[in-house]
């Protein structure tokens, strides 16, 4: 399996964790039903841990925002907007149909873009200060690094 995919995965499983938690939380205080959260919570961990590996992989395949130093704060931002569209989407169809009620779909959708914002920024500026699955795009930015060093002491040589 390739680093990438590793990375991916392993990320889809903190994020899933840390957006089940949040979902359960703002689905229980909207309804007044722990149990009502609960179901809505849980029965988004399969669609939302696939709906994320694709996201995942698609933005892995897009390299706007890739600099040489990394991944920029914008690209971050962008990932942020469009999973949160796809993640806003479905939990609102999820608690529709677990609820029975569409205005309950709508309250906890529109709350949890907010916070879902805020927290998925938050995991992938952590995310990206560890090198799982990236070795091969980390040791190309220390070549690079290498490379510049190396042409700015041959350049105070002269």
């Amino acid at each position: 399996m390739a680093k990438s995919y590793k990375r991916h995965i392993a990320k889809t499983i903190t994020w899933r964790t840390v957006g089940t938690v949040d979902t359960i939380l703002l689905s229980w205080l909207i309804t007044g039903n722990a149990y009502t959260g609960l179901k809505i919570g849980f029965s988004e961990v399969i669609t939302k841990m696939i709906l994320y590996f694709v996201h995942e992989r698609i933005w892995f395949n897009i390299k706007a925002g890739v600099t040489r130093n990394g991944d920029s704060r914008k690209r971050h931002i962008a990932k942020t907007v469009t999973w949160r569209i796809v993640g806003t989407l479905d939990t609102m169809m999820l608690a529709w149909w677990i609820s029975g009620n569409p205005f309950t779909g709508l309250k906890i959708g529109l709350i949890e873009v907010i916070t879902k914002m805020v927290l998925y920024y938050l995991h992938e500026r952590t995310w990206y200060n560890f090198d799982y699955g990236l070795h091969k795009r980390r040791n190309k930015q220390l070549q690079n690094n290498k490379l510049k060093k190396a042409q700015e002491v041959s350049y105070s040589d002269e």
